[in-house]
């Protein structure tokens, strides 16, 4: 399909805890994220080459699970092109909300199977406090090194009943193309990965197994190296964190990958994929089969069995 400019980037992901202050001393002190501001019910984290206010929103719920995810638009203009696209796309439209503490008004709207979307332009850029400006002028903050200290914010991982649907929501909605995708061999997709720039990523999409609706399965922050998540499987280890698999590397987008779950329950992953960047502009997407997909990672080891299976919220198997 042809390459849409009206989307910059992933900006950020609103996620639920019902351990609000369990989960947050996790992203500020053993994750590594930067607290930009808090309120009542949510804080505002970022990593420390995030340039704008936040890049994960952590809102005190009943739950866990996603709130909403948030793009970024290129332009004032592109955020209106958008917004018209998406009311004639018969998909599902909330309308225009106030911003957060980070940014101004923002569109939003909702997928097939209840993920909340925004789109917005307007935005807070972070500053850092007086006595933290970093000595380099082209990154956003003094490098801290607390915990695992990523980069930024890299992807997410939604779950959807129809990843066929989920891909022209995506495609009509957000002008995303696929970089990569699974074909399984009863003809549905099994995933699908999703790029509105020259990332090889921004969000993917994988078949949810587990019978539940706008379930999360993680979201991602960028590493510099390899020997970052190393040093961060260290950290997790000491600091009794659920390492759920990893560190490894996995076979589609080839990234170099380690999973937790955090406190309340929700899973996140430090993510390395090299020098990687997807320039053609006539890229065609890479289709791993459900065999290939099968023989696990990319150096043979078998995913283990609660990556597909596990998500949140979790599914209340009574009512399910």
């Amino acid at each position: 399909m042809e390459v849409c400019h009206d989307i910059a980037h992933l900006a950020h992901v609103e996620m639920y805890s019902n351990r609000f202050e369990d989960s947050l001393d996790f992203f500020i002190n053993i994750y590594g994220l930067t607290l930009t501001d808090r309120d009542e019910n949510s804080a505002y984290l970022r990593a420390f080459d995030d340039y704008e206010f936040h890049s994960l929103k952590l809102t005190r719920h009943t739950t866990t699970g996603v709130g909403h995810i948030a793009y970024r638009a290129a332009s004032p203009e592109a955020l209106q092109r958008r917004v018209a696209a998406i009311e004639a796309s018969g998909y599902e439209v909330i309308g225009w909300v106030d911003g957060d503490l980070g940014h101004g008004k923002a569109f939003r709207f909702r997928d097939p199977f209840g993920h909340v979307f925004e789109i917005y332009y307007d935005t807070v850029r972070y500053r850092p406090p007086a006595g933290e400006t970093p000595a380099l002028k082209n990154i956003a903050q003094r490098f801290h090194g607390r915990g695992c200290h990523p980069r930024r914010i890299d992807h997410l991982n939604l779950l959807a009943a129809d990843v066929s649907e989920f891909r022209r929501f995506m495609e009509t909605c957000l002008g995303s193309r696929v970089t990569e995708m699974i074909q399984l061999d009863n003809g549905r997709l099994g995933g699908c990965w999703f790029t509105i720039n020259n990332k090889t990523y921004d969000l993917a999409c994988t078949e949810e197994h587990g019978g539940g609706d706008a379930r999360l399965h993680h979201v991602t922050y960028a590493t510099d190296t390899r020997e970052d998540i190393l040093r961060a499987a260290d950290i997790f280890l000491e600091n009794g964190v659920h390492i759920e698999t990893g560190p490894h590397k996995h076979a589609i987008q080839g990234t170099f990958f380690l999973y937790v779950w955090e406190p309340a329950g929700n899973r996140v992953e430090l993510a390395n994929s090299g020098a990687r960047l997807i320039l053609a502009p006539d890229w065609e997407p890479v289709v791993w089969t459900e065999s290939e997909r099968k023989k696990g990672q990319a150096w043979g080891l078998k995913t283990i069995e609660t990556f597909h299976t596990h998500g949140t919220p979790p599914v209340n198997r009574q009512g399910a």
